[in-house]
């Protein structure tokens, strides 16, 4: 499966495809709740060619915002995966442009990070998914502890549940490839879902959007 313009919509359609987007009744823990849709992007590293679109898709959104006059995103030398998602994304992404890659360990065992550590770099932070951005946070200031500068973070897909406004309030700014709002339209005027489902998520996320901090 090849992205037709290495677009936004093309990575929702390729999820899609893939199953990563299923409707019904999920608990999803004390993070989102109870939501009516599961979003899974860990399906994307089973078909390469998609895995390799997306991490071209990143490259592009970076560089577009590089040329602006006011770029969002600070310069770095170094990309960092949040465990375990972001991590497939982010290695992606480094071997599309040449970007060193480090990445947090989860279990907390020594060393906390994996790669080679410059104090004084600054690196970008890549998740796959975001609700309330704890992972992205907790993986920041990891980082920082080990003397390294992080300002930004990409994330794939953002479930639009308060993520961007709490990662802010702490000092960082995310950059989402993808809005849940955006994909679950596409879905519906594209008929692949109906309108129940549609409405079920649009009231989920008007009633839950700023409140969640996992």
């Amino acid at each position: 499966m090849f992205f037709g313009s290495e677009s936004k919509l093309d990575l929702a359609q390729a999820l899609y495809a893939l199953g990563g987007v299923q409707f019904g009744d999920f608990d999803l823990g004390p993070t989102a709740g109870r939501s009516p849709i599961y979003i899974n992007p860990r399906v994307l590293i089973s078909d390469p060619a998609v895995l390799r679109q997306i991490a071209r898709l990143i490259h592009q959104e970076i560089q577009a915002d590089q040329v602006r006059r006011k770029p969002r995103l600070a310069s770095f030398g170094a990309v960092a995966g949040v465990p375990m998602g972001g991590l497939h994304i982010a290695t992606a992404y480094a071997l599309v442009s040449d970007t060193p890659l480090l990445y947090v360990r989860p279990d907390g065992s020594h060393p906390e990070i994996e790669g080679r550590v410059v104090p004084g770099q600054t690196v970008l932070v890549i998740d796959d998914l975001m609700t309330g951005g704890t992972s992205i946070l907790t993986t920041a200031r990891t980082l920082e502890k080990a003397g390294l500068i992080v300002r930004d973070a990409i994330v794939l897909i953002d479930r639009e549940q308060g993520g961007v406004a709490r990662l802010h309030e702490h000092g960082y700014r995310v950059m989402p490839i993808l809005g849940l709002r955006m994909m679950i339209t596409y879905y519906h005027e594209s008929g692949m879902i109906d309108t129940a489902d549609y409405q079920k998520v649009i009231d989920y996320l008007d009633s839950t959007s700023g409140r969640h901090r996992g």
